[in-house]
């Protein structure tokens, strides 16, 4: 192994500790109040050197975000492979099941994903940073919108934008998510979102289930 092969393995390594520590502090502290230092000592480094790998904790904490968003979109592709395969009924099932997959992969980072997207928090990363959040989070719209597509093209939904529906589904979820969140903080041991989000999809998909005229006989199941 040469000289600059060594050196770029010792920095992933590196890396990667930081970014161990850095997902402990976030999950106990919060991005709120956790700081470069507690990462720092959890890390058992130097604030100065965590600098070296992020300019900042909004950066840091972003670069822990893409693993959601990676997964998500594994998820997303696995959907759309198997789509053949899936009855008409199934499609909104399996989009719900998979985005509930990707909250019990990471609930924290994911709930702190969406308060990150919906701050100001991404004005502060790098150009690099932000074009890999956003052309990850694009893909997932995009592979959202294909199962709305052919669920259009069949009649089973509605004929409505299909990224205006995949983004009314991902409004739904992350609503729901933050707001089953929100009351957990009150009471630890309320925990609803599962029952919460089968209610909510249920209705969803009823809502942009195409209905035919009285005199077509239905199709579907």
């Amino acid at each position: 192994m040469g000289i600059q092969e060594r050196k770029k393995r010792e920095r992933e390594r590196r890396r990667q500790q930081i970014m161990v520590a850095a997902k402990r502090v976030f999950s106990e502290k919060g991005l709120n109040k956790a700081t470069m230092e507690d990462i720092a000592k959890e890390a058992e480094l130097s604030p100065g050197t965590l600098y070296l790998y992020f300019k900042n904790k909004d950066e840091l904490f972003s670069s822990l975000s893409l693993r959601i968003l990676q997964y998500l979109n594994i998820r997303l592709e696995h959907i759309i492979s198997s789509e053949r395969e899936l009855k008409e009924g199934e499609r909104i099932t399996a989009l719900k099941e998979a985005m509930y997959d990707v909250y019990e992969f990471d609930p924290v980072m994911l709930i702190n994903m969406f308060h990150l997207q919906s701050s100001e928090t991404l004005k502060n990363l790098s150009p690099q940073l932000l074009k890999n959040i956003r052309d990850l989070s694009q893909s997932s719209i995009r592979a959202t919108a294909k199962l709305f597509t052919d669920g259009i093209e069949n009649g089973t939904f509605v004929d409505e934008h299909p990224i205006a529906l995949a983004g009314i589904a991902w409004a739904l979820f992350s609503g729901v998510v933050l707001w089953e969140e929100s009351k957990r903080i009150i009471d630890e041991e309320k925990n609803y979102l599962k029952e919460t989000l089968d209610v909510a999809f249920e209705i969803f998909e009823r809502g942009i289930r195409r209905r035919p005229p009285p005199d077509e006989p239905s199709g579907g199941e």
